[in-house]
């Protein structure tokens, strides 16, 4: 079990090298300090709580039967790395929206790859989601290319649909279904198993 100076992490979900849980107050200085960090790297995609009243708000919002965050730490010593968050959930539909942002120093290492089949499992295992979207920027490559190593595919979205930092924007939303998710887990574990 990670640990950190304050005792131990209450972990979500568990991988190799990060694993997910949820933020509180205590993670607000650490938070913040991510954010300050990251500012060129979420110029013009994502405005993260960047202050402790609106961290405040966020852990707020996170706490709501529509909406859960979750932060992606590192192994072993619990460093944030990023941060997903699953707004719009529909306990109907047993569908959501998950929104993410990795610190950037942390950044083409895989750990939000590896964190975000960790949100995947929790979201289609625990959860009992159905679907999960994803909308993202066009220009946004990173992003593209993290849900589509997911194995979520591309839909069709209306023009100006999306205010995000700042401006509306239209933005494809990328999806992928528990069944999909499923298969693909499937897959991956008989080629490990593959001599």
């Amino acid at each position: 079990m990670p640990t950190d100076p304050r005792g131990v992490f209450d972990v979500v979900e568990m991988g190799t090298r990060v694993f997910l849980r949820r933020p509180d107050q205590e993670d607000c200085d650490e938070f913040l300090a991510m954010v300050e960090a990251s500012r060129g790297l979420h110029a013009g995609w994502v405005r993260p709580p960047a202050h402790p009243q609106d961290y405040a708000a966020y852990l707020g919002r996170a706490g709501r039967r529509s909406g859960e965050s979750f932060l992606v730490c590192r192994l072993p010593d619990g460093a944030i790395a990023g941060v997903f968050n699953l707004v719009e959930i529909s306990p109907h539909l047993h569908t959501a929206f998950c929104s993410y942002y990795a610190h950037a120093g942390f950044v083409r290492q895989g750990l939000m790859g590896e964190g975000l089949q960790l949100l995947l499992h929790h979201a289609f295992e625990q959860m009992h989601l159905q679907a999960l979207g994803a909308s993202i920027q066009p220009g946004n490559a990173a992003s593209i290319a993290l849900v589509q190593r997911a194995g979520f595919r591309p839909e069709k979205a209306p023009p100006r649909y999306l205010r995000l930092a700042g401006h509306w924007r239209g933005h494809p939303t990328w999806s992928i279904t528990a069944h999909r998710w499923r298969q693909l887990a499937e897959a991956r574990e008989s080629e490990a198993r593959e001599p």
